[in-house]
């Protein structure tokens, strides 16, 4: 099929494909790269980074009531007054509410070992009962023998609301045990930080144990209710992002056709482990952003550049066809031309049945006004000629350079119409000035004139065999005394002197 196509179609197309699979191929694998490169950056670089941020914003809120507790436990008044009997309630009791009021905190307590009496801010809330569910936590950290721990618990001083408590040993001067201290942070307060965090990092932010379980999270129903080693999402990472100690990690997961990049990092102070958690879809919905522009960019400017490739070959094919088919000097067809247009008239003739004659007019004398006039002026005639003749034809009729001063003509008709064709370029060439504006002296001046001759074309006539009647025609044209039309009818057929 290609062999029908023209070679300029042909190298448009070539061209036009090189470009196309060429943007298409670096555009394909720039994505490929910038997304490989985004998510090993994320992973290695932007994650851990993020998670050390966290820790370093969320620390001092943390850390305060861990370092307040630490004080409280090394309190001498609150040793005392604990070793003394624990008599006077009311200053215990305005010692907490002071320590509470400084730091502002949620809650301050002390618990005694020895009456399990649970003091607060208010005063006594309740005995401690090792059959009481509530009360667990209390003699679960004794028998831990830890300084202290972190522990997400209701708060039944405040309504059962959900609180961070922060409990701290209380021993007195030998180190023996003898109650409990420490203060308390409302949960919902530290969500209203991760909330913040995760605005302001784009990501899923929480806390865990060691054991897996939530413990600080903006969905509060999932504190102390769910671990991550059941989570769907998370069950078969869970072990590597909870049991590498120290040791920071990032795994990628993948969730109902969702990714998600996930590291952990351990926070000592707590020992709790910081998630941080993000949907690489909204990640690479930014980078999908640049390079659909990219893309569109990308994609009309191949386009623009296919366009100038269609323009520029055209433009050349164009010239370079101009050049081989005209003639240079005057701008009509040459013989190529002339051949090509021959094959196709005879082509239509003879299938409609519709004559044409061929015609070849020479200039008179041409050599003689060469050397008179010049070869410049010699060339102004010869494209004067070619202009009027140009001007005389019909649009179908075709003229062409034959050499030199020779020009030749197909006319659609038969040869009486050729013959009137004939006389009135004859007539218009004899009666112009080709000298008006010219710079040849007077003296020089000789007259310009043609002579034609004609020949019918003969259905199934070769194009050699038409110029040559029409040649003969000339012949005995110019044998005549030139400036006159001959045409092949067989007899002189001379028209007009």
């Amino acid at each position: 099929m290609l062999r029908y196509v023209s070679i300029r179609t042909r190298l448009i197309l070539c061209l036009s494909l090189i470009l196309v699979a060429a943007f298409l191929i670096i555009t394909i694998t720039h994505y490929n790269s910038s997304r490989k490169l985004l998510r090993d950056n994320l992973i290695y670089n932007t994650l851990p980074l993020t998670s050390d941020n966290i820790y370093s914003e969320i620390q001092k809120d943390l850390m305060s009531p861990v370092f307040v507790s630490s004080l409280m436990a090394n309190d001498t008044f609150l040793k005392d007054w604990t070793m003394e009997g624990e008599e006077d309630v009311e200053k215990i009791t305005k010692y907490l509410s002071e320590i509470k009021e400084k730091y502002g905190f949620f809650s301050t307590f002390m618990i005694s070992k020895k009456t399990g009496r649970y003091y607060h801010y208010d005063g006594v809330l309740k005995t401690l009962s090792p059959e009481d569910e509530h009360d667990a936590w209390f003699y679960r950290f004794i028998e831990t023998g830890q300084e202290y721990d972190l522990d997400v618990d209701s708060n039944q001083a405040a309504a059962n609301s959900l609180t961070i408590f922060i409990n701290h040993r209380l021993e007195d001067y030998d180190g023996n045990l003898i109650g409990v201290t420490g203060a308390g942070l409302n949960v919902n307060h530290i969500n209203r930080l991760i909330r913040t965090y995760q605005q302001k990092y784009t990501r899923n932010i929480y806390f865990v144990s060691t054991d897996g379980m939530i413990q600080l999270h903006t969905d509060t129903d999932r504190i102390e209710r769910d671990s991550i080693r059941s989570s769907p999402k998370l069950a078969k990472v869970a072990p590597f992002l909870l049991d590498r100690g120290n040791a920071s990690s990032s795994h990628e997961v993948t969730y109902e056709g969702k990714t998600f990049l996930v590291t952990s990092r351990y926070v000592p102070e707590f020992k709790w482990y910081l998630l941080v958690e993000m949907d690489e879809t909204v990640m690479l919905q930014r980078l999908q952003k640049s390079s659909l522009i990219n893309f569109f960019v990308g994609l009309f400017v191949t386009f623009l550049v296919i366009g100038v490739n269609i323009l520029t070959v055209n433009y050349f094919q164009d010239r370079l066809e101009r050049m081989a088919t005209t003639d240079k000097l005057t701008g009509v067809k040459n013989r190529r031309a002339f051949e090509h247009d021959f094959r196709r008239i005879a082509y239509t003739a003879s299938r409609d049945g519709n004559p044409f004659s061929l015609v070849i007019l020479d200039i008179d004398h041409f050599k003689s006004i060469n050397d008179t006039a010049g070869h410049l002026f010699g060339d102004s005639v010869i494209k004067t000629v070619a202009e009027i003749s140009g001007k005389s034809i019909r649009r179908h009729d075709v003229l062409a350079r034959w050499g030199g001063d020779e020009f030749i003509i197909l006319f659609r008709g038969d040869l009486q119409k050729g013959r009137a064709f004939c006389e009135r370029l004859r007539r218009t060439i004899e009666e112009t000035d080709f000298y008006f504006g010219s710079s040849v002296p007077l003296a020089k001046h000789l007259p310009v004139t043609i002579t034609c001759g004609a020949a019918e074309h003969a259905s199934g006539g070769s194009l050699e065999d038409l110029i040559s009647k029409a040649d003969q025609a000339l012949y005995r044209a110019k044998s005549a005394g030139r400036n006159c039309t001959m045409c092949d009818e067989g007899d002189d057929g001379v028209v007009v002197t």
